[in-house]
């Protein structure tokens, strides 16, 4: 127990946000059982992580920092603050209790403050850094999506509060817009990386899908955003924009998807990289079922219907990847009543 604490992969906490995306998919989708089950296991598993990452902060201070400003682990880290808002969100959603939201966002965002400035500040004023081929990976948009998952949690809790609503607004809309920036300087450099540098198939880890995750989850909230409009005057302003940025994220993300896979299959089949669990792999499941999340609120943002098609199946290939089976009970009918009930509870 005393290694296992001690070896604690930094971003292991990519497991809860991978199994809360899908239970929320799958919410969504009209899939009660499956949802609620794996409630239930995200919840365990986020305790013993909580657990294990405190003891591990308290044991082993040295090694907890070596990992903090390193810049291959160092991102891991921010899986604690995309877990936290995530699992916040899967209590507003289920049991419609904002207050519950709240309760997980605030000590997110402090430790969203704490790592970014602990983080950058270290791998920006180490004397010795890695090359950009070494150093720099798809893991790197982790800080992405652990900032975007505040704006999406600040959304999904603005209502805890009635006096406190706009104010949570322009808190998301302000962690909505600095994701899309910092999305947009990574990826620059993760791309070039990816075109310039050479691929070996030990270093195209799970953590590239974050490529897409991170697009994707910049969807999610540009998708909510335009959803409230009618409560935040400020964002009703800049309606057209919004819409624009949020349909661009998605398609960029579609685009991301077909890559990816090629990469993968490239990796295995071709090169013949052995597959064995890691915690990483987690970091594959967490982008397809957050696209299937976006997917489904943005056809619910601009009337695009056919969307719900596209988030249903990219549901069951997000399940595949853990379970390597299938979920057999079709609960797609229920549909059409779940989408009437969630329009009233936003309402």
């Amino acid at each position: 127990m005393r290694a296992t604490v001690r070896n604690l992969y930094p971003g292991y906490f990519a497991l809860v946000m991978a199994t809360v995306i899908v239970s929320v998919a799958a919410h969504l989708l009209g899939m009660a059982t499956l949802a609620g089950l794996l409630f239930w296991v995200n919840l365990c598993a986020y305790s013993i992580l909580i657990l294990l990452s405190v003891a591990r902060l308290l044991m082993f201070v040295r090694e907890v920092s070596g990992d903090l400003t390193d810049h291959r682990t160092g991102p891991g880290f921010f899986t604690t603050i995309a877990g936290t808002c995530v699992l916040g969100g899967q209590f507003v959603i289920f049991f419609g209790n904002p207050e519950v939201g709240l309760f997980f966002w605030f000590p997110a965002l402090c430790l969203w403050l704490i790592l970014t400035y602990a983080f950058f500040t270290a791998v920006i004023i180490r004397p010795v850094k890695p090359s950009i081929e070494r150093g720099l990976h798809g893991g790197w948009l982790v800080t992405v999506v652990s900032t975007q998952s505040l704006s999406v949690l600040a959304l999904l809790s603005a209502q805890a509060i009635p006096t406190w609503e706009r104010t949570l607004l322009f808190f998301a809309l302000a962690f909505y817009l600095l994701g899309c920036a910092m999305y947009v300087a990574l990826i620059t450099l993760i791309f070039y990386r990816l075109l310039f540098f050479t691929l070996m198939p030990e270093e195209f880890a799970p953590p590239y899908w974050v490529n897409m995750g991170a697009i994707a989850i910049t969807t999610l909230p540009g998708s909510l955003l335009i959803q409230k409009a009618p409560i935040g005057p400020f964002i009703h302003e800049i309606i057209p924009l919004l819409r624009a940025f949020t349909l661009l994220f998605w398609v960029v993300a579609t685009w991301w998807i077909p890559l990816l896979a090629i990469l993968e299959t490239w990796r295995h089949l071709w090169k013949r990289f052995p597959i064995r669990y890691s915690p990483e792999y987690w970091n594959i499941v967490f982008p397809l079922g957050m696209y299937t999340a976006a997917t489904f609120e943005l056809g619910r943002a601009t009337g695009y219907g056919f969307l719900g098609h596209v988030s249903g199946g990219m549901l069951y290939l997000a399940q595949m990847i853990p379970q390597r089976g299938s979920q057999t009970t079709n609960e797609r009918g229920r549909m059409s009543t779940h989408e009437k009930r969630l329009r009233g509870v936003n309402q």
